[in-house]
């Protein structure tokens, strides 16, 4: 922890204070959380960001998509537009946000929208919808999803931080029981199943509440406009790695034990290219990136030569089957509410 942030530390007790008081309202039923008659799964985390949200809803929709008609909302983080908008094939990122749209491009038969107040989404989306999956809305109390998963990284356990600004965390580490389902990702390659344990009893969870483990997978091949390539591709050709994810730290050691030759370009999470960045990386041979950061660059360096590697979450060892069961079995048996 820097010293600026031990100073605002005091900061911390009065944000923590604040968000405290607010979920209290909502557990006591002072403050109203509306439900709905459709399954709702919450995906989200407490820290700001960097937990694998989106290869998290991916293999939700993966798990899904072949018995369920599925919609996916999200606020659209630093879009140009406001209220709901429904995501499309022909969206721009300036319109929808650049998560949403990765959505829409890998699973185009998939309902995704966009809206800041989810109450409204939801309204709008569940016409049409078996089941709907909030992307990052586990502090949005505003709405009573039916499933709640946490994420919280293997490198970085909600457990062991702060409340903002001392810290990352939301609110406090207590909001962690809310959620029905704990994921730890980004587990290292090989990691021991003591490690795994000690976790578990770290997290100190509830006897209602799951947890799962997961870990990164990345695609043996790089794709680009026109052309997918092995990734091996890039062995003998120096690249530039162009990154606006909160965390790029999985990545750039992914690429180091491949042992190829890159330099890195990082920018902040979300990050919108000025004029001046993208006259920079029109000056580079090869540009490799994230899938979010393509769905931004790639209209705007469609004559170049730049390549996403695709990402996935991969839940360890034989816990697959059980997750994936248990996710089926919350949308078969959600019992509507009473209204």
């Amino acid at each position: 922890m820097n010293i600026i942030r031990k100073i605002l530390f005091p900061f911390s007790w009065l944000y923590g204070g604040i968000t405290a008081l607010r979920n209290l309202f909502y557990d006591k039923g002072w403050w109203v959380s509306k439900s709905y008659t459709t399954p709702i799964i919450c995906v989200g985390n407490l820290s700001t960001g960097g937990t694998g949200k989106s290869p998290m809803i991916e293999l939700l929709i993966q798990f899904l998509i072949n018995d369920y008609q599925v919609s996916v909302l999200s606020r659209g983080y630093k879009r140009k537009t406001t209220g709901f908008r429904e995501v499309l094939n022909s969206s721009t990122v300036e319109e929808v946000g650049d998560e949403p749209l990765q959505f829409k491009h890998n699973f185009p038969e998939v309902t995704v929208a966009v809206c800041a107040d989810r109450q409204e989404g939801i309204e709008s989306l569940k016409v049409k919808a078996d089941v709907i999956l909030l992307d990052d809305a586990f502090q949005h109390r505003r709405v009573k999803a039916s499933t709640y998963v946490l994420l919280t990284t293997f490198s970085d356990l909600y457990i062991n931080d702060y409340i903002l600004p001392t810290g990352n965390l939301r609110e406090s580490k207590r909001g962690a029981k809310r959620a029905d389902v704990i994921i730890v990702t980004k587990c290292p390659e090989g990691v021991a199943y003591a490690k795994l344990q000690e976790i578990q009893f770290k997290l100190n969870l509830s006897p209602n509440q799951k947890i799962y483990f997961s870990k990164i997978g990345y695609d043996e091949n790089i794709v680009g406009v026109t052309e997918i390539l092995p990734l091996n591709y890039l062995e003998s050709k120096p690249f530039t790695l162009v990154t606006g994810i909160a965390n790029p730290k999985p990545l750039v050691d992914y690429l180091k034990r491949k042992e190829l030759n890159f330099e890195h370009l990082k920018f902040p999470d979300h990050h919108h290219f000025s004029a001046t960045e993208l006259k920079e990386l029109k000056g580079k041979d090869i540009i490799l990136t994230t899938e979010k950061d393509y769905m931004r660059l790639q209209s705007k360096l469609e004559k170049f030569a730049i390549y996403y590697l695709p990402i996935k979450t991969i839940i360890l060892k034989e816990q697959e089957e059980y997750f994936k069961e248990y996710i089926i079995n919350e949308v078969e048996n959600f019992t509507r509410p009473i209204n």
